[in-house]
């Protein structure tokens, strides 16, 4: 006898295991049926889905459904991401929790003395197993949503198969030349102390003040004002810029400023960069501590000094006194001590916007280093050139023009991260750290033989990919490359892919890099 009122969580439990046990969702590659496939937008291993998680696949399902019912071979191909930095952040806070750190290179000694800290090998066995919770609870609340996804092939972006792909990938681009080593500016969070994405960067609001300091100018009682938000930084001054056609100014191109607190000479330049109607007119340049600065530092060769250390400390460039300061603490210093001298001409209350990372919850640092760059601007012609012919759809249509807006002003990707979790990069330093990159140490040490002529110690690159270089295969390498797989064969190029505008160009675009050149 039937129920008066249909009960949901009975039946669907009950029935949800009967489909998948009867293969109803399961994709058939042998099959002579018109392939229809879309690859399920990972989830991250840092929890449990939400709201967005619910609709996102519900969409995809009713197409998955429909498709399925006209007769098609349909693959939804589920998976989840190992989310490097967010679920680092997830794992070290609950270890935090139980009184357990991480053995980091340079940190300060504060707080427990005792506190245990775990090494990278022990770290990463903690993290395997909180994906081993989470990537369970996740796949068990698609299941309860009724997701009709082949569970047969799920995929995990660093397992077996995916890792092989990424070692593969990065050699292949590294030996094309699209993958190097450049030393520019990054986002840097001087809490979870790496490189971070414009993604994981939000921009507050912060009542601050806009210091007007005194330079003075050599061989003259003259001065040159410039104004700033962030003292700490004149340290690593090695120029100030003044509009060509600043007549406050205009007369002391050319010339050297004498900076104050370090006695450095640094020349004043004429650059349109500088606003003549915005605070004193004349701005000062840190090329290594600000992205508009490092591009004019460029433009008239100007040093970039580098005056913060990992954890936003100030470091040896600094002047002794400073060093080893918070850049907060150093910033009330040299407040304190150019008012002594008479060199703040005044400060004014100033609202702007400061880059926080959404992870560690602090100022992001603009920082000067050496990371892995991918050539996106290479890497971008074929997406651009698809998106341009109608190869590629967008719905609604307004998303082609944020993409063609984002790819055809990238920049060059940082792609490495300064982390324990993820794909660490298959680089290999000899003694004289020239680099070698291989599939495998194997690989490594037989190129450095060729290259020495004798066995020498080579030492692996720490770092690993950021999260997005290893979801930018993942249409392909769910499906088995580089193996040439039936799979690969039948369901690639996918057909559709549902996901949120804001990460058009975080995963959508690079996996159209990524799918093009491979």
């Amino acid at each position: 006898m039937l129920d008066k009122t249909y009960d949901p969580k009975e039946i669907e439990a009950r029935r949800y295991p009967e489909w998948e046990k009867a293969g109803a969702f399961k994709a058939h590659p042998e099959s002579p049926k018109q392939p229809y496939c879309i690859v399920i937008p990972p989830p991250n291993v840092t929890g449990s889905l939400h709201m967005g998680h619910a609709l996102d696949n519900t969409l995809q399902d009713v197409l998955i459904r429909w498709r399925r019912m006209k007769g098609d071979d349909v693959l939804w191909q589920p998976g989840t991401d190992h989310a490097g930095i967010a679920t680092q952040m997830v794992v070290v806070r609950n270890l935090e929790q139980e009184g357990i750190g991480l053995a980091v290179e340079g940190a300060s000694a504060k707080g427990d003395a005792n506190k245990k800290l775990l090494n990278r090998e022990e770290f990463l066995a903690k993290v395997w197993e909180w994906k081993a919770y989470s990537g369970g609870t996740i796949t068990s609340q698609l299941r309860r949503l009724g997701a009709s996804c082949d569970w047969s092939r799920e995929r995990f972006t660093m397992d077996e198969g995916l890792s092989r792909a990424v070692l593969k990938v990065f050699v292949d681009l590294y030996k094309a030349g699209l993958i190097y080593k450049d030393n520019r500016l990054v986002n840097w969070d001087p809490k979870m102390l790496t490189a971070i994405s414009d993604l994981e960067v939000e921009s507050r609001e912060v009542k601050g003040h806009l210091w007007y300091f005194k330079y003075p100018i050599e061989g003259s009682d003259e001065h040159i004002i410039v104004a700033t938000t962030r003292p700490e930084t004149m340290l690593g001054d090695t120029g100030v810029a003044v509009h060509p056609d600043a007549p406050k100014w205009k007369h002391l191109i050319g010339k050297q400023a004498i900076l104050p607190l370090v006695g450095r000479k640094i020349p004043i330049v004429a650059d349109e960069y500088s606003d003549p109607e915005k605070g004193s007119g004349a701005v000062k340049i840190t090329p290594a501590h600000d992205f508009n600065d490092f591009e004019v530092g460029r433009r008239h060769q100007l040093d970039a000094i580098n005056i913060f250390d990992k954890f936003a400390r100030l470091n040896d460039n600094a002047p002794e006194k400073y060093r080893g300061l918070d850049r907060f603490d150093a910033r009330k210093k040299i407040v304190a001590e150019l008012e002594e001298m008479g060199l703040v001409e005044k400060i004014e209350p100033h609202t702007h916007r400061v880059p926080y990372g959404d992870r560690g919850g602090v100022p992001v640092e603009p920082y000067l280093t050496e990371q892995w760059y991918a050539d996106a601007k290479k890497l971008a012609e074929a997406p651009i050139a698809a998106a341009r012919d109608g190869r590629v759809k967008f719905v609604p249509e307004r998303g082609r023009d944020d993409f063609f807006r984002w790819m055809e002003n990238i920049e060059p990707w940082c792609i490495s991260r300064q982390l324990w979790w993820g794909h660490q990069i298959p680089a290999w330093y000899g003694p004289d750290k020239k680099v070698f990159v291989a599939l495998s140490e194997v690989e490594a040490r037989a190129e450095a033989l060729a290259h020495y002529g004798k066995d020498v110690a080579l030492e692996r690159d720490p770092d690993v990919l950021d999260t997005w270089f290893s979801s930018a295969l993942w249409p392909f390498s769910t499906l088995g490359w580089p193996d040439k797989t039936p799979e690969l064969a039948k369901y690639y190029p996918t057909s559709v892919l549902v996901t949120g505008w804001d990460i058009l160009f975080f995963w959508v675009a690079r996996m159209m890099m990524m799918g093009m050149q491979f």
